[in-house]
């Protein structure tokens, strides 16, 4: 009688668990459902800045085109009123005469935003930069387009609250934005996931709860 083979070699999958392939094939799976969240977050930012310059840009033509600068229009009394003015500084009217320098500054603001949006694991910074670099570019389109001259553009602003300087939107969504940010880091939620502080202690609480419930179900 012939003796049987226990094992089949010329069968033997090129591809087992044990193999390079199955290896690479394991850390594509590992990394697929981060991948996704990255552009995810990605494209949140994208899309939320997207909004906030297309407001911006249309909220400034309106203003242009039917506002009087030496004709502010009332809203709510002259608490709030609709007055057209140029801006050479930052928001709020504030560094005016550094346009340039201001550029620089928003050009440099925009291009860190950008490259360290793909490394956000974090929902609210996204939406915290996504503000902030909505309004960085809706603010240096301004600079780089409108007169006297080209990165010497004054912004157009047009609300007026009271006694706070004249704002336009993007203004707004730089200034919530770095409200969220900064809220989140005294917080403890850090733009990559990682929680420090109050965050890492309430989550800490929050497993420790769920592992009690757990033990005594």
């Amino acid at each position: 009688m012939d003796d049987q083979p226990l094992t089949d070699s010329g069968n033997a999958d090129p591809h087992g668990a044990d193999s390079p392939d199955a290896d690479r094939d394991r850390v594509r799976s590992d990394d697929a459902t981060p991948a996704r969240r990255f552009s995810k977050m990605s494209a949140a930012v994208l899309g939320v800045a997207l909004v906030v310059i297309g407001l911006d840009l249309l909220t400034k033509v309106i203003a242009v085109a039917t506002l009087d600068p030496q004709r502010p229009i009332e809203i709510i009394g002259d608490v709030v009123t609709l007055r057209l003015v140029r801006n050479s500084g930052a928001a709020f009217s504030l560094a005016s005469g550094y346009t340039w320098v201001l550029t620089i500054i928003a050009l440099v603001v925009v291009a860190v935003i950008v490259r360290y949006s793909s490394r956000l694991k974090s929902w609210g910074w996204a939406i915290g930069l996504a503000l902030v670099l909505g309004g960085a570019i809706g603010n240096l389109i301004d600079r780089i387009f409108r007169a006297p001259a080209p990165l010497q553009g004054h912004v157009v602003d047009f609300v007026s609250v009271g006694w706070w300087p004249v704002f336009n939107v993007a203004d707004s969504a730089v200034v919530c934005g770095a409200i969220l940010l900064v809220a989140l880091s005294a917080l403890g939620f850090d733009y990559d996931g990682s929680r420090t502080g109050w965050a890492a202690r309430r989550n800490k609480h929050d497993h420790d709860g769920e592992d009690g419930g757990s033990t005594h179900a």
